[in-house]
């Protein structure tokens, strides 16, 4: 692989292991929506896409008749289908560097607060105040939890609340540092070192097609 599509795909990778990495180090645990940790992810995976099957199906007579510019359709297209996705995607709560037995106490309290009929059963829990079903599901390896919506008919609003009530919440929460972060780190730091030593080895080889491509978006833009 040339050390372009080496950057390419690899970096966005090595950001988001780095930023993973760093979470998990810390002793305070990260709430995120599920919307933004699939579109974390999405950006993550993006040089893959690029360099796999959008190089592979990228339509040839498109290539003659508008040149580089056809990378531009496909990344908005990449774009589209990745926004589509996330406003399909059912509600979730993604905790990450803490675990559910951690969790567990917090979000008991706290749903007592938002309703007083709230039910548990199991890992399932029920807020008909808040028109919000959910189980709690676990990753144990980046010792993260998940909250998931359980069923088709769920209040938005409702999943809002719960967010920005256990978001305040979690700050007053501290954990322990997660050693497994620094597997993360490792692997990200590893991953930048190749792509450095890549771009060492032949920097005209990262740099002509950065130049053709800002050159293509400057005459785009002059248009």
């Amino acid at each position: 692989m040339d050390p372009f599509r080496l950057c390419l795909a690899l970096g966005p990778v090595a950001i988001y292991l780095l930023l993973l990495g760093a979470v998990n180090l810390s002793r305070r645990p990260l709430l995120v929506s599920g919307g933004r940790d699939a579109a974390a992810l999405a950006l993550a995976v993006s040089g893959l896409v690029i360099i796999g099957p959008m190089e592979l199906f990228v339509p040839v007579g498109a290539t003659v008749q508008v040149g580089p510019y056809v990378w531009l359709l496909l990344l908005a297209l990449y774009g589209l289908c990745v926004a589509l996705s996330l406003l399909l995607l059912r509600p979730r709560l993604v905790i990450y560097n803490i675990s559910v037995d951690k969790l567990r106490p917090v979000l008991a309290t706290l749903v007592e607060q938002l309703d007083t009929d709230a039910r548990w059963a199991g890992d399932s829990l029920v807020l008909p105040g808040l028109g919000v079903q959910l189980y709690v599901d676990s990753f144990a390896m980046l010792r993260s939890a998940s909250l998931i919506s359980a069923g088709g008919n769920q209040s938005h609003p409702g999943w809002r609340r719960l967010e920005t009530a256990l978001g305040d919440a979690l700050t007053r929460e501290e954990v322990a540092r997660n050693p497994g972060g620094l597997s993360l780190l490792g692997a990200s730091l590893l991953i930048m070192a190749a792509i450095v030593l890549a771009i060492a080895r032949d920097p005209q080889a990262v740099a002509q097609p950065l130049l053709e491509f800002a050159q293509s978006l400057l005459k785009l833009i002059a248009r």
